[in-house]
């Protein structure tokens, strides 16, 4: 199975991570969605040409916001919860 994600822009609130680091999330974040993508699939709702304007994903709690990785999976994993698994 194939699966493509396009995300224009992911809005965390609350968060101010350097400038550094933010390519460091990116990429946590990327391989979280796919490995967590990968193993699960995605809902039967959203699993065929469906565009969704935005998703609210549910909290995270904030620990140590200076680890860019932890982060990234941590969102990776709210936004995975958020589209309907």
């Amino acid at each position: 199975m194939k699966i493509n994600i396009q995300i224009d822009r992911l809005v965390v609130d609350g968060m101010d991570l350097p400038h550094s680091q933010r390519p460091l999330m990116q990429a946590a974040f990327e391989r979280e969605l796919g490995r967590l993508l990968g193993r699960g699939g995605l809902n039967n709702e959203v699993s065929s040409n469906v565009v969704l304007p935005s998703v609210h994903a549910p909290s995270i709690q904030m620990g140590n916001t200076n680890n860019a990785d932890s982060f990234g999976q941590q969102v990776a994993q709210a936004v995975y919860r958020g589209i309907g698994q």
